[in-house]
């Protein structure tokens, strides 16, 4: 039975599908209503996932490249991979932190005033497993572990979201959606940033440009031209030999090329998924506040905000990796090398750039988007030692997501303080 629940609670899809249906039949919908809700919902999401699926399947080529440009070894910042890699240790905690703290995010929600329903079920999966760690390493029992680490994620499900619903509404223009991202704080504080550096009276999707080259208007256009010259750039450093391993024999630039272009076809379905999905989930979700939790809101994951603005969202991600390119290069001085995390930088770069052009226009996502990069690398580097993960036998990863890792540091200096041993 436990194995069934984790099985539902760490596949989005499955959440979604349900709550779709749930929805629907709490607003006593036709049947023929409730079928179509329900499969839309869930080929929205689905389109959205094979998005996401191909933007990481070209970016994965793309950190090999880079670090074999320019020689770098270190950790990467990669929650789930690490997570999945203790579960042989501690797969039983983590699945109860899972199940109970998303009942405690349910009865918090019906009876508090934060209305918010976590429901990115692999942003719970990690955090779960993120709990299940830090207190094990700290010789804390398995009971406990369980019950202060449900009663910890339980109540990080609706604080998160709760700090960046200003920002939401913002972007959005309502107060339909909430974000259920575990970074969600650390891109609204680099929207806030970009607000203040910026001028919100000039969006990135209105910049103005001569008639010749008003092409690069398009999105599609100007991403893709973009992402070409930073993968054919960074090929050109890349050992001929090394390369051809890479490219599978294929001609380096004509790989690189297409590797660019598909990371562009990924974002293209994505934000064709987002419309789907967020344009059923929405009315459907109507239901579950209604009849259920009143006023609930869906807390849901940071591509959801990629249609705002699109160009926005390559100014934050290429800002936010040249600054965790910063960091990179200035690790020497660091705890631990970090490795330019090139999937993390781009979704929530991505994101501080639709945040930071909402409060600061273009030079806002710019800012936003570097802000983001610099900072989050900074933290991974400097919190590294807090938490050993080596002892399970996990080399070259470590936590990524900004506000577990906020959250970690806090058991953590607790412990060190006050010896807490339970």
């Amino acid at each position: 039975m436990i194995d069934f629940l984790v099985s539902i609670l760490s596949n989005p899809a499955i959440i979604l599908g349900i709550i779709a249906a749930v929805g629907l039949i709490a607003l006593r919908k036709s049947t023929s209503d409730i079928i179509k809700g329900t499969l839309k919902t869930l080929f929205g999401f689905l389109i959205l996932q094979q998005g996401s699926n191909i933007i990481v399947n070209s970016l994965v080529p793309f950190s090999t490249m880079f670090t074999e440009a320019f020689g770098l070894t270190g950790i990467v910042a990669e929650d789930n991979s690490l997570v999945a890699a203790v579960q042989t240790v501690l797969g039983k905690e983590t699945a109860l932190i899972l199940i109970f703290s998303f009942l405690i995010n349910i009865v918090i929600a019906r009876f508090t005033k934060y209305k918010y329903i976590f429901l990115t079920g692999h942003m719970m999966f990690s955090f779960a497993g993120t709990m299940a760690i830090v207190f094990n390493q700290m010789g804390v029992s398995s009971f406990w572990t369980i019950v202060i680490g449900s009663v910890i994620q339980g109540i990080s499900m609706v604080i998160f979201p709760a700090i960046s619903q200003p920002f939401v509404r913002k972007i959005t223009g309502n107060d339909n959606v909430a974000f259920g991202f575990w970074g969600s704080s650390w891109i609204s504080l680099s929207g806030w940033i970009g607000g203040k550096l910026g001028n919100k009276e000039k969006s990135s999707e209105s910049m103005k440009v001569p008639k010749s080259i008003d092409f690069l208007k398009d999105m599609s256009i100007l991403m893709g031209l973009i992402m070409i010259i930073v993968y054919v750039v960074t090929a050109i450093f890349v050992d001929p030999k090394v390369m051809a391993e890479i490219s599978g024999g294929e001609n380096p630039f004509q790989f690189a090329i297409f590797q660019a272009l598909g990371f562009v076809v990924g974002i293209l379905i994505l934000l064709q998924g987002v419309r789907m999905f967020l344009g059923e989930i929405v009315p459907a979700f109507k239901g579950i506040g209604e009849k259920i939790v009143p006023g609930a809101k869906p807390a849901l994951d940071v591509p959801i905000f990629f249609s705002f603005a699109p160009i926005a969202v390559t100014l934050g991600f290429l800002s936010a990796l040249v600054g965790g390119l910063i960091v990179t290069f200035i690790s020497s001085l660091l705890p631990v090398v970090v490795l330019p995390s090139v999937i993390g930088l781009f979704f929530m770069g991505g994101a501080a750039g639709v945040f930071g052009n909402a409060t600061g226009g273009r030079r806002g996502a710019i800012i936003s988007g570097f802000v983001l990069g610099f900072s989050w690398s900074l933290l991974v580097a400097l919190a590294y030692p807090l938490v050993d993960v080596t002892q399970y036998g996990v080399q070259g990863l470590w936590f990524a997501s900004p506000d577990a890792i906020l959250v970690v540091i806090i058991i953590r200096l607790i412990g060190m303080l006050f010896g807490i041993h339970i």
